[in-house]
């Protein structure tokens, strides 16, 4: 319950103030945002199946991110970031898709 009132907190907040991100960010932002959905939505199918773990998740959340941002940073660095971060974003995708599946599924048995 804490959880979903800070989100609702800092969404509130996200629109009152209206932050902007610097301009060098801008090719890591929507991979993050896209690991951090997927790690998010790993986290609900694992809660309904009720194998959720609260350091798992925090683990998953970060690193996934982290793995995320540094992948097109070497894409970046290599010359073809565009191309990494799509593919970044192909394989989060799949997994966000795969891990809605089974959400809706085990929310259906129920």
């Amino acid at each position: 319950m804490i959880a979903v009132l800070a989100l609702v907190l800092g969404v509130v907040v996200g629109l009152v103030l209206g932050p902007t991100a610097p301009a060098w960010l801008d090719p890591y932002l929507p991979v993050a945002v896209v690991a951090a959905v997927d790690a998010a939505l790993g986290a609900a199918r694992a809660g309904v199946e009720g194998t959720f773990d609260d350091r798992e998740f925090a683990v998953s959340f970060l690193s996934d991110v982290t793995i995320a941002v540094l992948l097109v940073l070497l894409g970046e660095l290599v010359g073809f970031g565009g191309a990494l971060s799509t593919a970044v974003v192909v394989v989060l995708g799949i997994r966000i898709f795969a891990s809605a599946t089974a959400l809706r599924r085990a929310l259906s048995e129920r």
